[in-house]
């Protein structure tokens, strides 16, 4: 029963990325070459809609599907290694077109070709991981 909360959510998910046009190749493409105002506003909404959820999940001291209260970490401060990291994102999405979130509403929709970002995805997560304890930190 649990599950289904999760495919339901997952389903909200796919449905507002789809209608909000957030999946579009050419919307994301109109972003980074600043000729639409269009996905800076659903970051935006998106950014404004994370920080009053942490605000009320703090006021109310909510739990989670687990029952346990949620507890927020502070997080150190920028460094190198984040702006390194920021940027081969970008990168990514820029030459992809999409975000990882995005990319699975795309297989949702029959666009198998995205699989292989996402597989490319997983093998840089996996390359990390055997040299994290290699990297300057």
């Amino acid at each position: 029963m649990r599950l289904l909360r999760f495919l339901l959510v997952g389903v909200f998910f796919g449905i507002v990325m789809t209608k909000s046009e957030a999946i579009s190749w050419f919307r994301i493409q109109e972003m980074f070459r600043f000729q639409s105002f269009h996905m800076y506003g659903i970051i935006g909404v998106a950014v404004v809609v994370g920080v009053a959820m942490q605000y009320l999940i703090k006021m109310f001291n909510l739990k989670n599907i687990f029952g346990d209260v949620i507890q927020f970490q502070e997080k150190p401060k920028i460094y190198t290694a984040n702006l390194f990291g920021g940027f081969i994102f970008g990168l990514g999405w820029a030459m992809t077109g999409a975000c990882p979130g995005p990319l699975y509403v795309l297989v949702g929709h029959g666009h198998w070709i995205v699989l292989i970002i996402i597989l490319s995805a997983l093998f840089g997560t996996l390359v990390y991981g055997a040299l994290k304890s290699k990297l300057p930190h």
